[in-house]
């Protein structure tokens, strides 16, 4: 049986499904010749990452296709149900790249409370002591509160990084409820309790840093748009590293200029791989492309689960 990973697998993950007899093909197909190739050499699998879409044209002209991977979590590039309503099966990873994001959100926190993304671009044309004494009021993040809004795997494994380096931790999630974290330093596990709540304006109104970690939307409406910056503390911090569309860009933007927002984060876009350009020239906006669940040790973990996945359902 034929594996496409149109988006790539690790080496760890290849190696598992070619000891179980499959035929691992990485070559970069195009969106639009997807179809032809997959019929042309009968695949039976196809794995995707963000960049290729998985819709109901693909799903109803490959015959020869029975399982529809995804490396990562989020699954709205692919029409799962009606995949699934067609017999395929559609399996994700949603556990193996929760460190590799929280810990991104993490890299952003610690960035933005320095100015280091800003600084970065103006130290090699800028006059070094006017430089010092603009970047010269940096906060810090111990003592301070984050509030995460959705509290699944990502969000947990936030909340372990935030309470480890004495942040105060708000939740947000759908039901109102008490989670136990396992801290775990120096091989010693300690136990917290972190109360969620299913009221989001308390949780934005109580927050230093907020970090968005929810899926895109059914109806594709923001989760953050202008209201909700209205319910934050001014000069709040927000972070998006879950999907692009749950943040509206231009209520956003606006809360930036405005001093509402002091600063934000953002790995993912609404319109990708070609994001809005005054996003990423906003000097009180630091960018990455989309690189939350790319680290050696996730892609490892994610082609390691696809590969298991992949045997489980088709051996």
């Amino acid at each position: 049986m034929i594996v496409l990973a149109n988006d790539g697998i690790s080496d760890a993950g290849k190696v598992l499904l070619k000891d179980n007899g499959f035929i691992v093909v990485t070559d970069k197909v195009a969106q639009e010749d997807l179809i032809d190739y997959i019929n042309e050499n009968n695949v039976t699998a196809l794995l995707v990452r963000s960049a290729t879409k998985v819709r109901e044209d693909i799903i109803d002209n490959c015959n020869s296709l029975r399982l529809i991977g995804r490396g990562g979590v989020g699954m709205d590039n692919i029409d799962v149900e009606y995949a699934r309503s067609k017999g395929l099966h559609v399996v994700n990873t949603p556990a193996s790249s929760s460190q590799s994001v929280a810990e991104l959100v993490m890299g952003h926190m610690f960035a933005i409370a320095r100015f280091l993304p800003d600084s970065f671009k103006n130290m090699e044309e800028g006059d070094f002591s006017v430089l010092k004494k603009k970047y010269a009021k940096g906060i810090e993040l111990r003592g301070k509160t984050i509030g995460i809004i959705g509290f699944g795997r990502i969000g947990q494994a936030l909340a372990t990084y935030a309470l480890g380096i004495g942040m105060t931790v708000k939740a947000f999630g759908r039901k109102q409820e008490k989670v136990t974290l396992n801290l775990n330093i120096n091989e010693n596990i300690y136990p917290v309790d972190v109360n969620v709540s299913n009221d989001l304006s308390e949780v934005l109104n109580q927050s230093d840093f907020i970090s968005l970690h929810v899926p895109k939307q059914e109806n594709n409406k923001p989760v953050i748009s202008k209201g909700e910056f209205e319910m934050m503390k001014d000069g709040a911090i927000l972070i998006n590293a879950a999907r692009g569309g749950v943040i509206n860009e231009r209520d956003l933007l606006e809360a930036l200029s405005s001093g509402k927002i002091a600063y934000a984060g953002l790995d993912v876009f609404e319109n990708e791989p070609n994001p809005n350009k005054l996003l990423l020239q906003n000097h009180k906006i630091a960018c990455s492309p989309h690189i939350g669940a790319a680290t050696i040790e996730a892609q490892d973990r994610i082609g390691e689960e696809l590969a298991s996945l992949i045997i489980e359902k088709l051996k």
